[in-house]
């Protein structure tokens, strides 16, 4: 069953067993009004003829009895409106009956007459005198009341009239209402219809939309306006097809800086191998004169090392990436770790003409990874000289509140906004006609020192300026303040 057919009959249901239920209870309360006042009026007609018919001593004021002849005019008046009664004395015998009505009364309805109660009777079928009808007497209903003169009861009238009265009135009920209830069903239905249109129709739009999506066009939107669930999951619609957007986007971009990487790899490669094929060859037939072996085989195990380090790159972001690398995090001394990638990195700074500087707290302790912290400040210091032509390259590091602080500041060739919001992305750099250097052919370096100092828990940022240089900021938060997960393991010490 489509979903419209459900919800119209969901409305429908709710609806018309709301009418039913409505309809029962004023049935109810409304059978139950009439005899109400039925009896009320059976009460006034019995108090108007014990008036009209008792009979007093006025020299001793007792009671000596009923007046026969206002009986019967009353029987006969009460008759024409279907209305007959008994009286009876205080032994429970009949005095007086218009038209042989004789009802029943048990011993508990004596009882509680006796007690000064009134009892009311909702249907009996007693026996009268059918001379104006053929047929056996019809139910009715009775209401049996006490008198009482000086603290004594004197007489008890049972008085009744027929419910085929109230009984067709009952019915006449019924019947406007079951009409009324066929056509409230009807504009149910009518509703319900317009109800479950409205909602299937906006349904039918985010499926439509659904449709787009999977055809693979991510540019629809769902125009919902309300604040209710239909136009929530609209306005979730949205936001999602704003997310697959954005990725589709950031897909093709990574995979365009895929292929580029791909393409400056292989060119990357392409030179290495070449010159080590060469050589080897050379080697093999005995090309290469003797003294100029010793330098051949320097310009291999170069080459060698650059491609390893083309290759590691990669495997590192890899496993960074995918959460994959171990942390085992330790107290040790940063300020020697540093003097001692200062001394490793002169000689490529001299190269370009760079001046390492370094001014570091003695004794400065960092909480982090010895391995990682390495290559992340040997990155950065590279990525620096890398881009520093006969400048100054200064390196400090001092002791923050909860951690320890570090930067590496040159004045280089810098970098434009561009470049500064894209430095954290795989296989980009900001110089590609530096791409060939000896130094960061990758284009990895940033990204794989971006994601470790955020697994220690640390902070890193940049500020640059084109043409004047660039500083990069971090922070190694202490051990009480860095995160842990499963895939870090804690080694500090006390020293």
């Amino acid at each position: 069953m489509k979903l419209m057919y459900r919800l119209m009959l969901s409305f429908f249901t709710i609806i018309v067993t709301l009418m039913i239920i409505v309809s029962i209870s004023f049935i109810n309360v409304t059978n139950n009004s009439m005899y109400r006042n039925t009896w009320q009026q059976l009460k006034s007609y019995s108090d108007s003829l014990i008036q009209d018919s008792i009979r007093y001593n006025m020299a001793t004021q007792n009671f000596e009895g009923f007046a026969t002849a206002s009986l019967n005019s009353n029987a006969n008046l009460l008759t024409r409106q279907n209305v007959h009664f008994a009286i009876y004395d205080t032994t429970q015998r009949k005095i007086f009956a218009s038209n042989g009505f004789a009802p029943t009364m048990s011993r508990e309805d004596w009882k509680k007459l006796q007690k000064g109660q009134t009892v009311y009777t909702k249907l009996i079928t007693p026996k009268i005198n059918t001379r104006i009808s053929n047929t056996t007497a019809p139910r009715m209903t009775e209401v049996s009341r006490p008198y009482f003169y000086k603290g004594k009861m004197i007489a008890v009238v049972s008085i009744a009239t027929f419910v085929s009265t109230i009984e067709q009135n009952m019915h006449q009920i019924k019947v406007n209402l079951i009409m009324a209830l066929l056509i409230a069903s009807l504009v149910t239905l009518a509703v319900s219809y317009f109800l479950a249109r409205s909602i299937t129709r906006r349904i039918g739009r985010l499926r439509m939309a659904t449709h787009q999506i999977a055809r693979g066009n991510y540019n629809v939107e769902v125009d919902e306006k309300g604040r209710d669930e239909v136009a929530d999951l609209g306005r979730s619609f949205n936001q999602m097809t704003a997310s697959l957007r954005a990725s589709q986007q950031e897909i093709r971009r990574q995979e365009e800086r895929r292929r580029q990487f791909m393409a400056d790899a292989a060119h990357e490669m392409r030179t290495p191998l070449t010159t080590i094929n060469g050589i080897l060859e050379g080697l093999q037939y005995d090309a290469i004169p003797e003294e100029d072996k010793k330098h051949s085989i320097q310009l291999m195990q170069n080459d060698t090392r650059r491609l390893i380090r083309l290759v590691n790159d990669n495997l590192d972001y890899e496993k960074i990436r995918t959460n994959q690398i171990a942390m085992e995090r330790k107290v040790f001394d940063a300020a020697a770790v540093l003097t001692n990638l200062r001394e490793q990195l002169s000689k490529k700074a001299t190269e370009k003409g760079d001046e390492l500087q370094l001014a570091v707290t003695p004794n400065l302790r960092v909480y982090a990874d010895y391995d990682r912290f390495v290559q992340i400040m040997f990155n950065i210091i590279q990525n620096a000289i890398q881009f520093t032509d006969n400048g100054v390259i200064k390196i400090s590091g001092k002791r923050q509140e909860h951690g320890s602080q570090f930067q590496i500041a040159d004045n280089g060739i810098g970098m434009t906004k561009d470049q500064l919001d894209n430095i954290w992305e795989r296989y980009y750099k900001a110089d590609r006609s530096r791409m060939n250097t000896k130094y960061g052919e990758s284009g990895l370096g940033l990204a794989i020192v971006h994601q470790l100092v955020h697994l220690h828990g640390g902070k890193i940022a940049v500020d640059s300026e084109y043409g004047k240089g660039t500083t990069f900021t971090l922070y190694f938060p202490d051990r009480d303040y860095a995160p842990h997960n499963n895939q870090q393991t804690d080694h500090s010490d006390k020293k």
